[in-house]
């Protein structure tokens, strides 16, 4: 998928790059599948279908829970369950993008802010220090860190608001619905990563194309 629609935003304004860090930061398919379908196959229910993944991918905890366990009325025993399981064992199997680590040296060295706007909330601190990415991003904003997580514009609300920066100056860069909407209502521009069917001001296929939408070669 080429590199598109550069033209519409005006890169001389950016100052800070915000990511998502599912599908975005990290290929988490397989950990995340696993983890649900441990959950899931605790309380006796089939695996994840595509489309059921498709949503969870998106959603908060709390959202996925309450899709997944409809009839149950308390959560209790669910969340007792996720607390002796963890999500540790499962980060093993997120798989960092290819050419993260340069892209986000390549924006420390150009003077851009780098960080992360994510629907996780307790597990985003373990995958940052077990990846070993905990210094490479300025600001960490999370599901629990803001009252209404995405699709709502909080989190890149909190992000401006820290940081001092104008929508305008922003990049976010996701992959679902969610992300779309967030940024729409937030105002910034979006970059869809790996996903032509939404609405952004650029479709990128990989971080080098981060990279070649900021010019960030130029300034080496």
């Amino acid at each position: 998928m080429p590199l598109s629609n550069k033209l519409e935003i005006d890169i001389k304004k950016i100052k800070a790059v915000v990511f998502d860090c599912d599908g975005v930061l990290f290929d988490t398919a397989q950990a995340n599948r696993m983890y649900y379908n441990t959950l899931l196959d605790h309380f006796g229910k089939p695996d994840l279908s595509d489309e059921q993944f498709r949503l969870v991918h998106m959603f908060t905890v709390k959202e996925a829970l309450d899709y997944l366990f409809p009839e149950m009325d308390s959560m209790e025993s669910v969340y007792a369950f996720m607390k002796d399981m963890g999500y540790h064992s499962f980060i093993q199997y997120m798989n960092a993008e290819s050419g993260l680590n340069e892209l986000l040296e390549d924006l420390s060295r150009c003077g851009y802010a780098r960080c992360i706007a994510t629907n996780r909330t307790n597990t985003m601190a373990d995958v940052l220090k077990i990846h070993d990415m905990g210094s490479l991003f300025e600001m960490v904003v999370t599901a629990a860190d803001v009252k209404n997580p995405k699709p709502a514009p909080d989190e890149l609300l909190k992000i401006m608001k820290t940081l001092h920066f104008s929508p305008e100056q922003i990049l976010f860069v996701g992959d679902s619905e969610y992300d779309q909407l967030a940024a729409m209502s937030a105002g910034t521009w979006f970059a869809a990563f790996k996903n032509p069917l939404l609405i952004a001001d650029c479709h990128v296929a990989s971080m080098a194309d981060i990279g070649k939408l900021l010019e960030l070669k130029q300034d080496v």
